[in-house]
């Protein structure tokens, strides 16, 4: 059975899982959040030892792809890349957003639409719609969340569900009339099914060309200049 190694940094959390087929052997989170680059190879250490496995045993590496944090998503995509090229192992690159559709709708069990959300600035979220199939029905956007989000679905008669760490932007402004929140996070556990299918299909990424799916592109401020 295929042994996986899945690296998750779209968020402040970073997360490391490693699985054998359908069954997940060891998964380790930082405990402290934005830690990405003096965590991850840490974690993937902890997991290799804790399932007893070799790197050089792996059969492929899945990634979170984003949308996400920048520089957190680079990290994850900087390792993943680096054990790929120097292992010759396939990547697979797994929907971040879809990941966290399928996961809430495991735990909700809900016929429902699903948007999954990614914390961005202020009161912005990185979302997209998903069906109780786990298609996409709403491609993934930045959207600044208010009052009026989601009033078409909830006018035309269905639920919402969110899930991720933005969704608590919307709990202060949404009704709570038809829209459940689930409180399912970025985990690398969550890219375990999607990965399977993508290795089993044989769906891999090219790593040498690869890059991570940012959505917009990175807040960089300007220093002021000194006063001489």
């Amino acid at each position: 059975m295929s042994l996986i190694l899945h690296i998750e940094t779209a968020t402040d959390i970073c997360s490391i899982g490693l699985s054998r087929g359908s069954r997940l052997l060891s998964l380790q989170n930082a405990t402290a959040g934005y830690q990405h680059a003096a965590q991850i190879t840490l974690l993937i250490q902890r997991c290799l030892e804790e399932a007893g496995v070799l790197m050089k045993e792996l059969d492929a590496l899945s990634l979170s792809s984003g949308p996400g944090s920048y520089t957190s998503l680079r990290v994850g995509a900087a390792t993943a890349k680096g054990i790929c090229y120097t292992l010759d192992k396939p990547l697979i690159v797994v929907d971040t957003l879809q990941s966290l559709a399928l996961a809430s709708l495991k735990q909700e069990r809900e016929e429902a639409l699903y948007y999954p959300m990614i914390d961005a600035r202020r009161m912005e979220v990185y979302t997209a719609g998903f069906d109780a199939a786990n298609e996409q029905i709403e491609g993934p956007q930045a959207l600044a969340v208010d009052k009026s989000t989601f009033s078409e679905q909830l006018k035309a008669g269905h639920r919402v569900v969110l899930s991720g760490n933005g969704a608590e932007k919307c709990r202060a402004v949404l009704p709570s009339e038809n829209i459940i929140f689930s409180p399912v996070a970025c985990s690398a556990a969550h890219l375990l099914p999607l990965a399977l299918v993508a290795f089993e299909q044989e769906k891999f990424e090219d790593v040498a060309y690869y890059s991570p799916f940012y959505l917009k592109p990175p807040n960089i401020t300007t220093p002021k200049s000194r006063l001489k």
